[in-house]
């Protein structure tokens, strides 16, 4: 694991997904046919357990222009600025099973945020980061 820092908070929006884990590509699929220009920005899978420990998946993508969330219909999350530990997955399309095992992994370091939701930035379409937020120290 690596530690990376993102320097300012970055604004997203996007769609919940409504069957966890199995709506994450068609929850994907619906957000990229919103935008113009597709997969032409960050995106990010935001997860977390709900009041009813129950898990909540965010389908999001960078907000570029002020206003698009409200625009497509969407839902307004921040991705934290702060330090955070960093996995990355190579060619991660033909890796999707192995994503829940990195997290689980990486949620044993004793500086991760466990009340900070769990990151996944697509970066570009073979490199994906899991990401977990660390504790101030």
């Amino acid at each position: 694991m690596e530690k990376y820092r993102i320097e300012n908070d970055t604004p997203v929006f996007g769609l919940q997904v409504k069957t966890f884990p199995s709506g994450i590509g068609e929850a994907f699929d619906q957000l990229i046919r919103l935008l113009p220009g597709g997969f032409d920005r960050s995106c990010y899978g935001i997860s977390f357990l709900n009041n009813n420990g129950t898990m909540v998946y965010i389908a999001a993508a960078v907000e570029i222009v002020d206003g698009e969330a409200e625009k497509y219909g969407c839902k307004r999350y921040l991705i934290e600025k702060g330090e955070y530990l960093i996995e990355a997955i190579l060619n991660w399309r033909e890796k999707t099973g192995l994503i829940t095992g990195v997290f689980h992994a990486m949620m044993n370091d004793s500086h991760v945020d466990r009340k900070k939701p769990a990151v996944e930035w697509y970066k570009n379409e073979g490199e994906m980061w899991c990401m977990l937020k660390t504790i101030k120290m």
